[in-house]
């Protein structure tokens, strides 16, 4: 298995901030952000890394991480000059992916109180993703299941969603990914959609989705990135006093 980071983009919602760093290393209470879907990977067992980044502040990634020693991995890296949606992030890391299975991570999805590692150690072939319970399904990718559990649809940001139960920013797949996300075709808005890589695997009735319950924030908005420092924080506190 190894794993890809996908830390590109240029974070339009988080401007100022993002005028002078990449949104995946602000940092979230006392670390940046981007350590914490490392540490997703790394409890995963995953310690053969790519990184993907945007060209504007390339450097700020190395200089924090390097080469992956200091972390017990090995990580790669791949500038990405315009995102295309997620899915090219498995174009641009076919040789790196090559025969292996992966695991994505996105760079501004963070976990917490929740191990994904023994759902990653025990996949074969397929896809698994995870999903959870919101408020406000309409900002992501839902999925829909059947009264006996199955999954019977999937839908990128709908006005009016099917359910309420959100795809977080964790995908895996097996080494047929890059193939089949050479093969989408841009949505309307222009980008190879993450969903559509799913429904390739369900149309295949080989998508497994997982869902949890534990701590899980998008933290690409103000809000957002203030709510899981203060988680963070609050955590570490309850854990100095007990």
């Amino acid at each position: 298995m190894k794993g890809i980071i996908l830390a590109g983009g240029k974070a339009t919602r988080l401007r100022p901030l993002t005028l002078v760093t990449s949104k995946q290393l602000l940092p979230v209470y006392d670390k940046p952000m981007i350590y914490y879907p490392l540490w997703t990977l790394l409890n995963a067992g995953i310690k053969d890394i790519l990184i993907i980044i945007a060209p504007d502040y390339s450097g700020q990634f190395l200089n924090l991480l390097g080469d992956g020693s200091d972390f017990g991995a090995r990580f790669s890296y791949i500038v990405q000059k315009e995102p295309r949606g997620l899915s090219e992030a498995f174009i641009l890391g076919e040789k790196f992916i090559g025969n292996d299975n992966v695991t994505m991570i996105l760079g501004d999805n963070i976990f917490l109180q929740q191990d994904f590692s023994q759902d990653i150690k025990n996949f074969k072939s397929g896809a698994l993703v995870f999903a959870r319970h919101v408020e406000d399904p309409q900002r992501y990718g839902v999925v829909e299941f059947d009264k006996n559990g199955k999954v019977i649809s999937l839908e990128e940001k709908p006005q009016t969603p099917k359910s309420n139960y959100a795809v977080v920013g964790l995908y895996v797949f097996d080494n047929r990914v890059s193939a089949a996300a050479k093969n989408l075709k841009p949505s309307p808005r222009g980008e190879l959609e993450i969903i559509d890589l799913q429904k390739f695997y369900l149309d295949k009735n080989e998508l497994t989705v997982k869902i949890f319950d534990g701590i899980w924030e998008d933290a690409g908005t103000f809000d957002s990135l203030l709510r899981v420092g203060n988680i963070v924080a609050q955590s570490q506190l309850t854990s100095s006093n007990s």
